[in-house]
């Protein structure tokens, strides 16, 4: 349960809030030296201010494939390139796309939360197969009680990592 929370929280991170952020960029995959290798692996990602990110590569022969990359990923951000640096202005977000921004997040807290649902299902079986070879009935339905305590609590931390960063995202 706490892994799916977790992993919520690491998709969250991807999402745009119109301040820079270098996970913005994790997920991005160059081809360096024959393989494909993370952005993050090849070069210096950092965010210099609120509305800057500056990729500077170890080598600066693969600049261009790393601009090539970023132009294909879809962010949404043209990469400007000085020879050095490759820096990412982050425009500000428009009405429109922080809601469909808070959709993406709660599209993401919903999979975690049927993540939650799924790990209840398979405790609750285990609970009522231990019941059916002997374990005490009365000691199963105290079981089932903590398993629902235990998702509740979960669900509510997702609640908790969704209200923030919708909150991040509104914030102009």
């Amino acid at each position: 349960m706490q892994k799916a929370v977790d992993h919520f929280a690491n998709e969250l991170v991807s999402i745009r809030t119109g301040k820079a952020n270098p996970a913005i960029v994790a997920g991005i995959h160059v081809e360096s030296y024959g393989a494909l290798t993370a952005l993050q692996h090849v070069a210096n990602v950092t965010a210099v201010d609120s509305k800057t990110i500056s990729i500077q590569p170890w080598d600066r022969s693969i600049i261009k494939v790393i601009e090539k990359a970023l132009l294909a990923s879809n962010l949404g951000i043209t990469p400007m390139n000085d020879g050095e640096t490759i820096r990412l202005t982050i425009p500000p977000l428009t009405e429109e796309r922080r809601k469909i921004l808070v959709k993406q997040a709660f599209a993401l807290g919903e999979d975690a939360r049927v993540s939650l649902r799924s790990t209840r299902h398979k405790l609750m079986d285990q609970i009522k197969k231990q019941v059916d070879n002997g374990y005490p009935e009365d000691m199963g339905k105290k079981k089932e009680k903590e398993v629902e305590k235990m998702i509740d609590d979960f669900s509510h931390k997702i609640d908790e990592l969704l209200k923030a960063k919708e909150k991040d995202i509104l914030t102009v």
